[in-house]
């Protein structure tokens, strides 16, 4: 069965296993914090309180978080994509926003993984507690229909991949001359 099949009108769950009903608040409240990486601003202040290993990755999250999110805008200006036909429903009513604009990638989805990944890359143990928050948004999106699941799915790519080079900027380099030798890097 497709992931992007058709949204049931009922009661029950949709075709991709996820209810249609409204969702529990904290599913709205942290999809809504975290629009515009409040939420990874918030958090990072959390793991800079004290200085170390986690004070850098806080700051390696956030620059990361930046860069997957103006990618994720960036990939949505060149993809324009439908969000899932669930207005109606109350899981999308649910949203003090409703999104507009094009569905893939989710930025939501880029940005949390871009900061996890830069976090996890700097100080691993801050890296495991910050993954939870992460998922759980990318849940949020799903639950509340404003994306596919695959909208997310290439959101968490996109964003792993802008935190691994924002941790990793040698081996960025190098990626860089491999594409194009030219390039003075």
């Amino acid at each position: 069965m497709s992931s992007e099949a058709p949204i049931r009108g009922d009661e029950g769950p949709d075709d991709n296993d996820l209810p249609v009903t409204r969702p529990a608040w904290p599913v709205t409240a942290v999809s809504a914090v975290s629009r515009g990486g409040l939420l990874w601003l918030v958090v990072a202040g959390a793991l800079a309180a004290r200085p170390g290993p986690r004070r850098r990755a806080a700051g390696r999250g956030l620059v990361a978080g930046a860069a997957g999110m103006a990618l994720g805008h960036g990939v949505k200006a060149l993809v324009r994509r439908r969000r899932p036909p669930a207005r109606q429903l109350p899981a999308r009513q649910a949203l003090h926003d409703q999104p507009s604009s094009s569905a893939f990638p989710s930025t939501h989805a880029t940005t949390a993984a871009a900061f996890t990944v830069a976090v996890a890359l700097t100080a691993p143990a801050a890296g495991a507690a910050v993954a939870p928050l992460a998922a759980f948004v990318c849940y949020t999106r799903l639950r509340t229909r404003a994306h596919w699941p695959t909208d997310v799915y290439g959101g968490v790519a996109l964003g792993a991949a802008a935190g691994y080079l924002v941790c990793r900027p040698d081996r960025a380099r190098k990626y860089a001359r491999m594409v194009v030798p030219s390039l003075p890097v």
